[in-house]
């Protein structure tokens, strides 16, 4: 399965024959699940609102100390304060509006037989990931009640972090993590994803015992998925059928 990028300018589903898909799914496939991220988890998560916010406060501490020490009367003080309180304040309402554009214009698709990642605020693109190419995947909560989904893609594939970006998994800069951010589903998308993963390993292990004889049957390994309380741009359409490994696809 080859992977699509779309670079034409992002409009909802404008160019779409499905919502979050750049063409028709083939017979046979069927969407699993569907969902975007939180808006305000995803400024939280990708954008640093938290840090940011606290490194405004402790500007704020810091000039009334200041204005305490030097013996500024309450007004003065009040007045600086004030001056300092605009520019913050408009800078957290772009890094909030910044996050929730993100959210709009991502669409995340686990199909019966693919990953598919539409992304981009300006630039719309979509990324493919076949889950014969998935090594496994890392699911992460969050106190917020929200989720991050790491797809660990098997040797060899790679997409450019800055394309990925903030879709992806942080500081991963040498083997690139496409990632779901924020998901307010999170758990629910794993399990499904989980299924597919299985079922597509089973097929492929199902081909193979047809072409070999086998000394042993085979089944996919189980998986574990927490409980929440916390691709080069192109995927080879040739790919080589893979056995699951001994931890199954979801990690920690």
């Amino acid at each position: 399965m080859k992977a699509v990028d779309r670079l034409a300018p992002e409009h909802e589903h404008e160019f779409e024959a499905l919502p979050g898909l750049p063409e028709p799914l083939p017979p046979g496939e069927t969407v699993l699940w569907q969902g975007r991220p939180q808006g305000l988890s995803l400024a939280r998560q990708a954008l640093w609102l938290d840090r940011i916010g606290i490194y405004f406060v402790a500007l704020l501490v810091w000039r009334l100390v200041a204005g305490q020490l030097d013996g500024e009367d309450a007004t003065t003080t009040a007045l600086a304060l004030a001056r300092m309180l605009m520019p913050m304040a408009v800078a957290g309402g772009l890094l909030l509006g910044l996050g929730w554009l993100m959210a709009r214009s991502t669409l995340y698709t686990v199909t019966s037989r693919r990953v598919v990642m539409r992304i981009g605020v300006v630039l719309g693109i979509t990324y493919n990931l076949p889950l014969t190419r998935i090594a496994t995947a890392r699911l992460k909560p969050h106190r917020d009640g929200s989720g991050d989904l790491a797809l660990v893609l098997s040797d060899g594939d790679r997409i450019a972090y800055l394309h990925l970006w903030p879709h992806v998994r942080p500081w991963h800069l040498k083997s690139t993590e496409p990632m779901l951010r924020a998901l307010p589903d999170a758990a629910l998308a794993a399990e499904r994803l989980t299924h597919a993963w299985q079922a597509v390993q089973g097929q492929a292990m199902s081909r193979q015992s047809k072409t070999q004889t086998p000394t042993k049957t085979q089944t996919p390994a189980p998986v574990l998925i927490p409980v929440p309380s916390d691709v080069p741009s192109d995927v080879p359409s040739a790919v080589p059928d893979r056995a699951p490994d001994r931890h199954g696809l979801l990690t920690t």
